[in-house]
């Protein structure tokens, strides 16, 4: 395994394959999937197989944006986040959430078992942990929210990490995988039965109406009854949804460790920057070891000095991470809502025709494959799960989450003025962009946008490069 930087491990290591090739005459389906990550393929499956003619279009490489750059969790345990969910959706809010996320587990066995896709699929518990002997409580309530939520969830001593923690909850019969192996697999399935999938095709237009039109860089032109926009943040996003969402990056650093010291779990805490761990198979005797953290905005000053914050972490707390002979250093990107919960449906109160999930939260994975399954109901007139209208970006925000939205708006509007009058600025909406040092990439803190050092797009909602 060579050394990087800026490399996803999951896009490095994937079994080599030829890129499909790039749209470049006009087409129409049924419905385009916009983005080939964990929930646009997943999307597209329910889709075929309800009969629906699918065309997926991907602006870089398949699993190339979030998917491919997560830590590669398959988890219903998401932090502390079923105390969030009980204090603002109640008991009920929150077994929703729970029942939405143990299906998508179910379905990733099901799918690796079906298709025969070596994803390198292992159950593991995951835990969220506490060294803070005064936030013992905050993990007992999490386990008590969790349990009352349908989650086996229990509180611990015991983690198998390689130094003491003062409490855990423990959920069993969780799993981890290798993003990018699984949606490879999707996308043979995929083609197979007749899908269109397209990468390196990127969307800079959408015109909805009873016939959407989707305007192509290369100029042609895709027409379909319904759009998924499954691009994180979306390509096209309705100011009733653009005020609900905000960004985090969170940097990851792997090494290959000897077996004896990969710790047998899957684990986060939220102290000190946010610390998660877990490992994945290498070799005979050896796993990887796979640390994120350091959670900032994009465009943020200092990554560099996070990056080397969070190995020096990984140093001083895992045994072997130290004298790895290699790294793989990689960022990912994590749309977060106002209210905690993810928006998967219509776009907006006005919209028949354009579907979004974004708003994961962090937790992408679960959530992405259990969106799959309600935008193909909403799309196909399928039986919606229970939990359709806890998602729906339609939702009223709670009064409660209003100022927080207010703060995070002025900050936005702080980056635009300053794009406006002397600073780089982000070709989606005129905001200032931060230059990434670590990643050598010009950022966008409103709404998440990334360009190369030449200005090309890295990743969306811009759709033009920027300007010299």
């Amino acid at each position: 395994m060579r050394a990087t930087t800026g490399t996803s491990y999951w896009m490095d290591s994937a079994p080599p394959r030829h890129d499909l090739p790039p749209l470049e005459d006009d087409l129409s389906a049924d419905v385009v999937v916009v983005g080939a990550g964990i929930v646009g393929l997943c999307t597209a499956r329910e889709l075929n197989r309800a009969g629906r003619e699918v065309v997926v279009l991907e602006a870089g490489r398949i699993a190339g944006g979030v998917t491919g750059h997560t830590t590669g969790k398959l988890t219903s345990l998401h932090g502390l986040r079923y105390t969030e969910l009980r204090a603002r959706h109640g008991d009920e809010g929150a077994r929703l959430y729970a029942d939405a996320q143990e299906g998508a587990l179910r379905e990733v066995t099901r799918l690796c078992a079906d298709l025969g896709i070596d994803a390198q699929l292992e159950g593991r518990a995951a835990f969220t942990y506490t060294l803070d002997e005064g936030r013992v409580e905050h993990i007992r309530t999490e386990a008590a929210a969790a349990s009352a939520a349908g989650l086996r969830a229990e509180v611990v001593t015991g983690t198998g990490l390689p130094y003491p923690v003062v409490a855990a909850v423990r959920l069993r019969d969780q799993l981890q995988f290798h993003p990018r192996r699984f949606l490879l697999g999707i996308a043979d399935d995929l083609v197979a039965h007749g899908v269109r999938l397209y990468e390196r095709t990127r969307v800079t237009d959408l015109d909805e109406g009873a016939d959407c039109r989707l305007t192509l860089e290369s100029g042609a032109t895709v027409r379909a009854r319904d759009v998924v926009l499954a691009t994180q943040f979306p390509v096209r996003c309705h100011t009733s949804l653009l005020l609900r969402l905000s960004l985090h990056r969170e940097l990851v650093v792997a090494a290959p460790v000897a077996e004896r010291h990969a710790p047998d779990g899957m684990y986060v805490t939220h102290e000190g920057g946010t610390r998660s761990v877990r490992t994945a198979p290498l070799d005979e005797g050896r796993r990887l070891l796979i640390v994120a953290g350091e959670s900032f905005e994009p465009g943020s000053d200092g990554v560099g000095e996070r990056l080397a914050r969070l190995e020096s972490w990984a140093h001083a707390h895992l045994p072997g991470f130290a004298g790895a002979p290699s790294f793989h250093r990689w960022a990912a990107e994590d749309v977060h809502t106002a209210d905690g919960l993810p928006c998967i449906g219509h776009e907006h109160p006005d919209t028949e025709h354009v579907y979004v999930a974004t708003g994961f939260g962090g937790w992408g994975l679960s959530n992405g494959v259990a969106a799959a399954r309600l935008l193909a109901a909403h799309l196909t007139g399928a039986p919606r799960p229970a939990w359709t209208e806890l998602v729906d970006p339609r939702r009223r925000l709670p009064l409660r989450e209003v100022p927080g939205v207010a703060r995070r708006q002025a900050t936005v509007a702080r980056h635009y003025l300053a794009g406006r009058r002397d600073g780089r600025r982000c070709t989606h909406m005129g905001c200032e962009l931060g230059f990434n040092e670590a990643e050598r990439t010009w950022e966008c803190p409103c709404h998440g946008s990334r360009f190369a050092e030449d200005g090309s797009v890295l990743q969306g909602p811009a759709t033009r490069p920027l300007e010299d």
